[in-house]
């Protein structure tokens, strides 16, 4: 499929058994863009509030963006539902192969929006713009590499045994397990939708060649271009850990003695390639494991290395496999075991196994991933659930019910800031401070501070509804991407996407206010406001004082009044007034 904007969307009933496409409003196009920001509008006007993540009536969209399979870097997907962990908003990001088949499979649309609840183990396949369904009983209970490797020819989205037994924290795995949509649990929606796979069987979309060449260039120019040649994310133990904002041992030191063992070094001394070897955007590094390949990111390292106490870098690695096998979150699922080992130091559970213990956490991955009774099945539930059944919410911090990744933010009040206002819960990709303000003093002032956060959530907000490699950011910064957009049919300025990437941010805080988000849920555990214990960080803590002045700064930034809502002058200017609920007390 040529370079071309797409103009529809497919909606899947999976009850009923029935396939449907409709024109997307030129109006939708223009205000959301795609990705994130399209689905984002679906899904505000697919749901009733209140309806539980997990049931039928829940939506899952499957979305690409205008740009998908055409700009610099890795094609990229979004899912996008109300999450099962967080009872929010949730977006969630896979790139690869699949990525780009599925942009080049849908035709004229820009996505999937799926509904209802299939009475058997179901496929969803696309291809030259034909969208079918097929039962796929067979299928079912096996892992996420048994059912990639089923469609030879095709490529696969799917979910493994975590999906199919609705871990809240379960993935969509594509590619074979090389790459997630991670975060939140939109594999769990899947598996209870009777949804095994997404196989895309068309080919790519191709175009503009000499525009790509172009930024490319560029990339390689700008800051982050040397940075992804020399070691994309997998740098980002060796960064935290020099910083000391590296959490270990279940969030209990911020420094990891094994760090060198598991960082930049030791990933390339067992690498075999580089994801896209000899491109002017190599990708991850390729590794071998048990006769599999894998692409560790630099997650795997910090949460199931440091995060564990582990410092041998093949018993990282083989962990990070078998969780890209049953498709559940390393993040969620590393901060579960750990949660468990401190529980059990504590005297709250009977759990075996203590921090470097690579069996027990092997074994614990795989009982949560199996739902197995008792402790496995309450935190395939997540963490706040089980802590509420068992104690210790002290342990593991997490915001909107959402674990926190591996950055600690005690040293940084702008990251705190950035997950306390995330939308999805704990994210460090909305907004990423922790990168440049433990450097930069004047960064200090709470005004700037929030101006930032906002900033960089509103451009992301963009990028993911291109959708464009996270990483390549930075080379669509000047002018939004209006360039490219241009380049495809839809003629939007620079400060139309700047708006734009406002208004999506916008919309995900009303359909989270619909759901009985607010102030309250912005808020920081209280883990956070005891000091750190070592690293260059040692005795810097939260200052709950602090920061909710900083918090106050962004709602006024943001143009909220003091419990984090809209103003009805914001929503006017944001063209969102019209499906606000102006009769809802939750937004005045």
């Amino acid at each position: 499929m040529g370079a071309r904007l797409q103009r529809s969307l497919v909606r899947v009933d999976l009850s009923a058994g029935t396939v449907t496409r409709e024109r997307i409003p030129e109006e939708w196009l223009r205000r959301f863009v795609g990705g994130k920001g399209l689905g984002a509008r679906y899904l505000y006007d697919a749901l009733e509030p209140g309806i539980d993540p997990l049931g039928p009536e829940n939506a899952l969209l499957f979305m690409v963006g205008p740009l998908s399979g055409l700009t610099p870097g890795e094609p990229r997907y979004a899912a996008i539902t109300k999450s099962p962990l967080t009872g929010a908003f949730l977006d969630s990001y896979s790139g690869g192969e699949f990525a780009a088949r599925l942009a080049g499979s849908l035709g004229d649309a820009m996505g999937l929006l799926v509904t209802g609840r299939a009475r058997e183990p179901t496929a969803i396949r696309a291809a030259d713009g034909e969208v079918t369904l097929e039962s796929v009983p067979d299928l079912w209970g096996g892992s996420v590499h048994d059912t990639c490797t089923a469609y030879p020819d095709s490529n696969v989205a799917c979910v493994g045994p975590a999906g199919e037994n609705e871990v809240v924290y379960a993935t969509i795995a594509s590619d074979c397990g090389k790459h997630h949509a991670g975060r939140g649990g939109a594999g769990a929606v899947m598996g209870s939708k009777r949804l095994k796979a997404v196989v895309a069987a068309g080919e790519p979309r191709t175009g503009l060649e000499a525009l790509r060449s172009t930024y490319e260039e560029r990339f390689s120019e700008e800051r982050t271009g040397p940075w992804h040649r020399s070691s994309e994310t997998v740098e980002t133990v060796d960064f935290a850990n020099e910083v000391g904002v590296l959490s270990t041992r279940g969030w209990q030191e911020s420094t990891f003695e094994g760090a060198e063992d598991i960082g930049i070094e030791a990933v390339r001394d067992a690498a075999t390639e580089r994801e896209h070897e000899g491109e002017p955007i190599p990708g991850g590094f390729r590794i071998t494991v048990n006769g599999e390949e894998t692409t560790p990111r630099g997650a795997t390292q910090m949460t199931l290395g440091a995060g564990l106490g582990i410092d041998e870098f093949e018993d990282i690695a083989v962990l990070g496999e078998q969780c890209n096998r049953l498709g559940v979150d390393i993040i969620g699922v590393g901060n579960a075991v750990a949660w468990t080992f401190r529980a059990a130091e504590a005297g709250l559970v009977d759990a075996s196994g203590s921090f470097g213990d690579v069996e027990a956490a092997g074994e614990m991955i795989a009982a949560i991933a199996g739902r197995e009774p008792g402790l496995p099945d309450d935190l395939a539930d997540g963490l706040d659930r089980a802590a509420a059944e068992y104690g210790g919410e002290e342990l593991i911090p997490t915001v909107k019910g959402m674990e926190l990744p591996s950055y600690d933010p005690r040293r940084t009040p702008g990251m705190a800031l950035a997950y306390a206002t995330s939308d999805r819960g704990a994210c460090h990709r909305r907004a990423r401070p922790i990168e440049t303000e433990v450097f930069d003093p004047t960064l200090a002032e709470p005004r700037r501070r929030a101006r930032e956060v906002a900033a960089e959530q509103d451009f992301r907000s963009v990028l993911w509804s291109l959708i464009a490699d996270d990483f390549t950011g930075d080379v669509f910064a000047g002018d939004f991407g209006a360039e490219w957009l241009g380049a495809v049919g839809l003629e939007l300025s620079t400060e139309d996407l700047r708006t734009a990437g406002e208004r999506i941010w916008n919309l995900t805080r009303l359909f989270n206010l619909r759901e009985g988000f607010a102030r309250a849920e912005d808020e920081l555990p209280t883990v956070l406001a005891e000091p750190m214990r070592d690293g260059p960080g040692a005795g810097a803590a939260v200052d709950e004082a602090e920061f909710e002045g900083l918090l106050e700064a962004y709602y006024r930034e943001r143009g909220w009044d003091v419990d984090g809502r809209p103003t009805p002058g914001t929503l006017e200017r944001l063209d969102l007034a019209a499906i606000a609920p102006r009769d809802d007390h939750r937004v005045r």
